[in-house]
């Protein structure tokens, strides 16, 4: 079955703050420390504006929601994003909808200009982790300092390739 990835719009903040606290539920990540409890799910689109760098996509499967992703700076020093909150309701897993939705942050998060994307997760989240080293991600030892996410026990890093505008033919 076809998917649709859009930009998040308000009229999606509901259905993504629903999904975003089941699949948390489903995979332990309840309370302080983790995604799910950052203020940003309840209105998630107010928080991702591509003036501020950032972006949030949502899938659509037959007019449905089933997951989303995001990219957001990550620090101060400009150069380095965090891949946010990608979760996928059951049925939108195993049919390329996480790594179109990641491919898609990871490729605006170049054009910005970041030369790094940062992530955390749960070990038990086994089906992302190997989504997310196939996406070039490798394991730190430790998180990047000013995590948020106290409870995540994984962190990866990902190189990003600078993207270059394309060049106008001389007149």
């Amino acid at each position: 079955m076809p998917f649709e990835i859009l930009t998040i719009r308000p009229e999606h903040d509901r259905a993504v703050c629903a999904i975003i606290t089941s699949v948390g539920r489903e995979f332990g990540a309840i309370g302080e420390g983790f995604g799910p409890s950052d203020a940003e799910v309840e209105a998630i689109s107010q928080h991702y504006a591509d003036p501020l760098g950032s972006r949030y996509l949502v899938a659509q499967v037959e007019g449905r929601i089933v997951g989303g992703c995001g990219v957001a700076a990550f620090g101060d020093d400009g150069a380095t994003c965090e891949l946010r909150k990608l979760f996928l309701l059951p049925e939108g897993r195993g049919r390329g909808i996480g790594r179109a939705l990641a491919e898609r942050c990871l490729n605006y998060a170049a054009r910005k200009g970041y030369r790094q994307c940062y992530l955390d997760t749960l070990s038990n989240m086994s089906g992302a982790i190997t989504l997310y080293e196939k996406l070039g991600f490798q394991r730190l030892a430790r998180p990047l300092p000013g995590t948020l996410h106290n409870g995540c026990d994984v962190w990866m890093l990902k190189r990003l390739q600078p993207v270059q505008p394309p060049s106008r033919p001389r007149d």
